[in-house]
């Protein structure tokens, strides 16, 4: 920690795995986490048995206060937040919060958000960075304040995208920097260095802003009339989830996890299969992609090979 500084006592929001390791490095530094807030536990599997969230499995192993309000407004949620007396609150990967939550600290509450702020603000930003095709995204820490995802920024740290990184890949990237950026930041808050920063002076002059909404399945249909860059976006832009997916001449559909760029251009209508030895390539609007790893209705993942090795018809074309 920077300069003479007394650790703070933190109350930590979050749910998935991405908040859960957060808070792993948290508490290796030498803040105090006075309370844990996440979700309720919620029906799972087929068994549909209650399932605890991976913040509740941290807390938990390490003994940490806990409240899974359904009402963050609740008196009795309240009432245990003012408990705990905490001097930041910090948030990753949760609900939206209340003012009455996110002020209560002396310090606020600290976000750490999946993109280069102001780029990218909403449910989705690593996802929407791949879509688009960006070559680099990032995390950033910001202090909460009543619009969303808008607050001034405490620190950020890029992450470079590769061509052909998928959006998992990408998350795994942005967490590994973000974890790290998010303790210097609370380090910054507990030193008195910390330096907010409006998100209007990060925008460069001219650059308009990107948004990043929830994803949903339609997001995943393949339009093979678009470029084979656009679609080789999608592909990896929805890995792991919640995939590309286009329709086999029978009407089922296929999901595509894993393309690239062929190079080549066949010509003729989009979706037109081209196959060559164990390759299977779609013609695009412009362009043409290579399918490595796909995944026919009601059948595991798998490689093109074997995949081509099963088929009872020939392939001509896919529908988007």
């Amino acid at each position: 920690m920077t300069h003479s500084s007394q650790p703070l006592r933190i109350v930590f929001m979050g749910t998935p795995g991405f908040a859960a390791t957060c808070l792993e490095r948290l508490l290796e530094s030498p803040h105090q986490i006075v309370g844990i807030v996440t979700a309720p536990d919620r029906p799972a599997g087929r068994g549909r048995s209650l399932r605890s969230s991976e913040v509740k499995v941290v807390a938990e192993k390490h003994g940490l206060p806990l409240a899974q309000p359904e009402k963050l407004k609740s008196s009795e949620f309240l009432a245990t937040i003012e408990t705990w007396a905490p001097d930041l609150g910090v948030v990753v990967a949760f609900r939206m919060l209340p003012e009455v939550v996110w002020n209560f600290p002396r310090l606020g509450t600290v976000n750490l958000h999946g993109s280069l702020l102001p780029q990218y603000r909403g449910a989705a930003p690593i996802h929407w960075a791949v879509l688009n095709g960006e070559s680099v995204s990032g995390a950033t820490t910001f202090l909460l304040q009543h619009k969303i995802d808008t607050g001034h920024v405490l620190g950020r740290v890029e992450v470079p995208i590769g061509p052909d990184d998928t959006t998992g890949e990408l998350h795994d990237r942005i967490l590994d920097a973000g974890k790290n950026l998010l303790v210097e930041s609370v380090d910054a808050l507990a030193s008195g260095v910390a330096k907010a920063i409006s998100q209007q002076s990060l925008l460069p002059e001219g650059d308009t802003l990107k948004e990043a909404p929830k994803l949903f399945k339609e997001h995943g249909r393949i339009d093979w009339g678009k470029s084979a860059q656009d679609v080789h976006n999608l592909v990896r832009g929805l890995n792991p989830f919640p995939g590309a997916w286009t329709t086999m001449p029978d009407g089922s559909t296929l999901r595509i996890h894993q393309s690239h760029m062929s190079g080549a251009d066949f010509g003729g209508q989009p979706g037109t299969v081209h196959l060559s030895k164990d390759q299977l390539s779609v013609q695009c609007g412009e362009g043409a992609i290579a399918i490595l790893r796909l995944q026919p209705q009601g059948k595991p993942t798998m490689d093109v090979k074997p995949f081509l090795n099963g088929l009872r018809s020939p392939l001509r074309i896919l529908g988007s």
